[in-house]
């Protein structure tokens, strides 16, 4: 932890709602808006939020009207922001007439971007910032001012940037801006720049705006930070243009455990923003995702578990429960016995010790053809493993179904009964149909007669995920009673396949003199 950071208080803007918006195919309706704006503000706790830019339509305009309307009423106008332009009354108007109170004025940073884009030279730039600014004020809003490009601006042209600053350091801007726009710096970049730029202008409070293009908003961050930066942009879910922003979870706790850095957020509320964000923008961010991302939390690896659990050897300072979350254990080709006890004792079931060997044999089992078994799958297998009775009369040694669109299905069978090996093909109007076909052909031959089926359930977790074990049992009548028969699967015809060996195998074990 940095001497010279800790304990320091350092802001978040987010501009989840303004930046975030130019991600690729991202559109906030109005509502979701102000919905994503509550949240930041009221549950979240972030310091400013940016959520908007001026004169882009008039949807967006009733959008930014209602977001403030509300941050009124709760004593929040202060916190919203919205980005306008360089153009004397059009921006400001546009932000007034929605009840705004605080513009963030898009500055060229660059004496390239100056020129080609806007055909302005410095003098003239300076002074339509100056006469936009003071007219902003008349009109009763706040100023900011973004220096976009700062990053290549003070690379390529520092007088520029300097000269810039220096000729409007004395109109009213709260906060100096400083956008890496296209993401193109490195840590030692960032601090030798942002160190530059304090020690020149003392006097003014400097934001850091950084971008993820090479994968180093994070990184970047700290860097400001350790300069001396006080305010740091970022969005929710790394939205942005290109490769997004800063991500504000990796942001805050970063800060927060690297840096001793104070925030005001409530961590506990930064994966229900993620997930809100997730489903208003149709973004959805990667499993491994740090902090928000649905397995950041799991334990896969069997010693891990085993770890975790005679001493809490694989655990952090980023425990699940910052984040109104929980740690679980992946069940699958690489658990062990820890594994298996963590998810037992988080369900409060107990097995004896041959019952949970059986259980992880077949989680080990069915792993290798399923990547994942979930907590979900977990009763399924156990019921199927306890009412298991291990009879081998007829071992399955392949099964190849197919199924087609308005042709029957066929199903191709190889098992051995008592070390003799039988192959039989059947069709039907299902692969389990088929599947029936076939091994009533090879029981045949073993005067052995398929009872009728009288009820086929199919059961998954709830939950519904498409990769999720299949429970099929299956009842039987047989004589004047009837038997139900239970198998597990991936494959949900092979979870009907398993229930009806395990019924073969029951009756015959039953006529066996």
């Amino acid at each position: 932890m940095n001497a010279q950071t800790s304990g320091r208080q350092v802001q978040l803007l987010d501009t989840t709602l303004r930046d975030g918006e130019q991600t690729q195919g991202v559109s906030f309706a109005a509502k979701e808006k102000l919905q994503i704006a509550r949240a930041l503000l009221q549950s979240l706790k972030v310091d400013r939020i940016e959520v908007a830019s001026a004169r882009v339509s008039e949807g967006e305009k009733k959008a930014v009207a209602d977001i403030n309307a509300w941050a009124a009423q709760e004593g929040l106008l202060d916190k919203v922001e919205v980005l306008g332009f360089v153009d004397h009354t059009l921006s400001v108007n546009w932000i007034r007439d929605t009840g705004g109170k605080v513009i963030n004025l898009l500055a060229k940073g660059s004496e390239k971007h100056c020129r080609e884009q806007l055909g302005r030279t410095l003098d003239e730039h300076i002074d339509d910032i100056r006469r936009t600014a003071a007219y902003a004020q008349e009109n009763g809003l706040g100023v900011n001012m973004y220096l976009e490009d700062w990053s290549n601006g003070y690379k390529d042209s520092p007088d520029y940037v300097f000269a810039l600053v220096a000729g409007v350091h004395d109109c009213g801007i709260r906060n100096f801006m400083l956008p890496d726009t296209l993401g193109v710096m490195t840590p030692d970049e960032v601090h030798t720049a942002l160190s530059d730029m304090i020690s020149r202008f003392p006097q003014l409070r400097f934001d850091f705006h950084p971008h993820n293009d090479y994968g180093l908003a994070t990184a970047n961050v700290m860097a400001a930070v350790k300069a001396g930066i006080n305010t740091i942009h970022c969005t929710v879910n790394c939205l942005g243009e290109r490769a997004g922003n800063a991500s504000l979870a990796e942001v805050a706790v970063v800060l927060k455990d690297k840096l001793g850095i104070q925030l005001s957020i409530d961590e506990t509320r930064i994966a229900m923003l993620s997930r809100m964000v997730e489903n208003f923008s149709g973004k959805w961010i990667a499993a491994n995702t740090p902090i928000v991302g649905a397995d950041v939390f799991t334990q896969t690896a069997g010693i891990h578990a085993d770890g975790d659990q005679k001493g809490g050897l694989y655990i952090t300072a980023l425990r699940p429960e910052r984040f109104a979350r929980k740690r679980t254990y992946a069940l699958g080709k690489m658990s062990g016995k820890a594994s298996l006890a963590n998810n037992l004792e988080e369900m409060g079931l107990e097995l004896n010790a041959e019952d949970q060997r059986k259980v992880l044999q077949e989680i080990v089992k069915l792993g290798d053809s399923k990547a994942l078994i979930t907590a979900d799958d977990l009763p399924f297998i156990i019921a199927d493993v306890l009412e298991r009775r291990e009879f081998r009369y007829v071992e399955l040694l392949n099964c190849y179904i197919s199924s087609g669109l308005d042709v029957d299905s066929t199903a191709s069978v190889r098992v051995t009964i008592q070390d003799k090996a039988y192959n039989a093909s059947g069709s039907g109007n299902g692969g389990f149909a088929a599947f029936i076909d076939a091994i009533s052909k090879i029981l045949k031959k073993r005067d052995f007669v398929m009872p009728a089926l009288l009820d086929y359930e199919v059961h998954i977790p709830r939950g519904g995920n498409t990769n999720a074990l299949t429970e099929c049992i299956i009842t039987w009548r047989i004589e004047d009673r009837e038997l139900k028969t239970r198998g597990v699967d991936a494959n949900q015809v092979l979870a009907a396949v398993k229930a009806t060996l395990r019924m073969i195998n029951m009756r015959m074990h039953s006529l066996t003199p």
